[in-house]
């Protein structure tokens, strides 16, 4: 089989996309997601934690096992602060967990940004916000997450 045939399967199949929310999301959510977009609103933490348990679902079938809120600062590059889904049990098990405040809203350290270079960690704080006008994908078995970042 030739692998340009593949195209149109594989095309976006590592994309949270519109179809994948709409297939996945309770139908009242996805609407009140759309709504908090088209709106500019501040998203609902009822909402986010559906989205972000489907989101991580989805990101798990793919094979992903982390995830990262990703950003592009002022200095033409990506960058990206990393958790994973995997949370351990006393038991010595794990299980899988993201939750809303997590997509959200993360605390990367800014230290290594030109905006904090000069101050102690504990002083260079940054912040992402999920950006969920920009689909998230999965990027090297992590699950990416568009985001604004604010030092």
């Amino acid at each position: 089989m030739n692998k340009a045939s593949n195209v149109p399967e594989l095309f976006g199949s590592l994309v949270f996309s519109d179809s994948v929310m709409k297939e996945r999301l309770p139908k009242d959510i996805y609407k009140s997601l759309h709504k908090t977009i088209k709106e500019g609103r501040n998203l609902d933490i009822t909402v986010a934690t559906v989205v972000a348990n489907a989101m991580k679902d989805w990101a798990i079938e793919k094979g992903a096992t982390h995830f990262t809120h990703w950003f592009q600062p002022m200095t033409g590059i990506t960058a990206e602060k990393h958790d994973s889904f995997i949370s351990p049990q006393k038991d010595g098990r794990v299980i899988m967990e993201f939750s809303g405040k997590e997509l959200i809203q993360g605390e990367p350290d800014a230290s290594s940004f030109p905006s904090g270079g000069l101050r102690a960690t504990f002083e260079a704080r940054g912040y992402t916000a999920w950006d969920p006008t920009s689909y998230a994908f999965i990027k090297e078995n992590s699950l990416c997450i568009p985001t604004a970042f604010c030092s």
